[in-house]
């Protein structure tokens, strides 16, 4: 079985052509053969993001299937390009098509700066769509705190779902920059966001003074060179949430190691805070499920017990 009968067309073509999506999630582990390869939709480019090295004529035979089937399903594509996450510094390449690096796309009607052939990372975790939709869906007059925060993705839902106030912390100052910009786009109050260029485990006094807060969401990376090992302070991270949080306050605890599971955040909860209720699980879209969904993405929703 190739790629393209792997994809979900009908789903594909369900969205809007300019929302973003994964047409393909091999690192969800369903089709071996497949595995290592990664296909999305950031309208108007296709990036397709290989893990292991494929030649150039596997490449050009699926560019040009794809390029074939997104313009029969209607899609506008003007580039389709490699990512190469298998060699260092992720280099990106085109394929077929227009330059184009820096341009903006819709995820739920709002607006998100897109990066490629910069960083790894290109502004955006298409996986963590559901738990930005819960957010929006439930921070009207909430004051939330957006740990690790990156370009602000989370900060945008919640401040277009009505939050009454962010704060996003994040060592990277270039990505806040990028969150200010992503606000920008969608017209928001720029008055009710604060943004935090520091590091979380030297600054706990700065972001319990700006609290207390209704929503704290945690979406940390496993691992970051000398700031962030996952396994270690995921812990420290929880056992502050009750000073982070109002009584009743939610936290939306998201984890991407493949190498911990939902138990650990179970236990680590039950250890660090017994008074935080879980109360779901809030699981990617369905074509991001892991065919073991501990190696995959997992988010606990937690309420703090009053």
């Amino acid at each position: 079985m190739n790629i393209l009968e792997q994809i979900n067309w009908p789903a594909v073509s369900a969205l809007p052509e300019t929302e973003l999506q994964r047409l393909y999630h091999g690192r969800g582990f369903h089709f071996p053969e497949s595995s290592h390869v990664n296909i999305d939709w950031l309208s108007p480019v296709v990036l397709i993001i290989l893990y292991k090295e494929e030649n150039e004529d596997w490449l050009a035979q699926l560019s040009e299937a794809l390029l074939l089937k997104m313009t029969e399903i209607g899609f506008l594509v003007k580039s389709i390009q490699v990512q190469y996450r298998c060699r260092e510094f992720a280099p990106t390449e085109i394929l077929w098509g227009e330059g184009v690096t820096d341009f903006v796309s819709l995820e739920n009607e709002l607006h998100y700066k897109i990066n490629l052939g910069t960083n790894q990372n290109y502004g955006i975790f298409l996986d963590m769509k559901n738990g930005r939709s819960w957010l929006h869906d439930n921070a009207s007059g909430k004051a939330v705190l957006n740990l690790f925060s990156y370009t602000c993705a989370f900060s945008t839902a919640a401040i277009a779902g009505g939050a009454s106030s962010v704060v996003n912390l994040d060592m990277s100052k270039a990505a806040l920059a990028v969150g200010r910009d992503n606000h920008r786009l969608n017209g928001h109050d720029l008055g009710k966001i604060k943004y935090l260029g520091h590091d979380l485990f030297k600054s706990w006094g700065k972001v319990k003074r700006l609290g207390p807060y209704d929503i704290v969401i945690a979406d940390p990376p496993s691992l970051q060179k000398g700031s962030v090992n996952i396994k270690r302070d995921y812990p420290k991270i929880i056992r502050r949430l009750p000073e982070l949080l109002n009584p009743g306050g939610q936290a939306l605890l998201c984890l991407n190691s493949p190498d911990l599971d939902f138990a650990f955040l179970e236990e680590v909860l039950k250890t660090e805070c017994p008074n935080a209720k879980i109360l779901q699980k809030i699981m990617p879209e369905e074509h991001f499920i892991n065919i073991n969904p501990d190696r995959g993405l997992k988010c606990l929703l937690v309420e703090l017990q009053e």
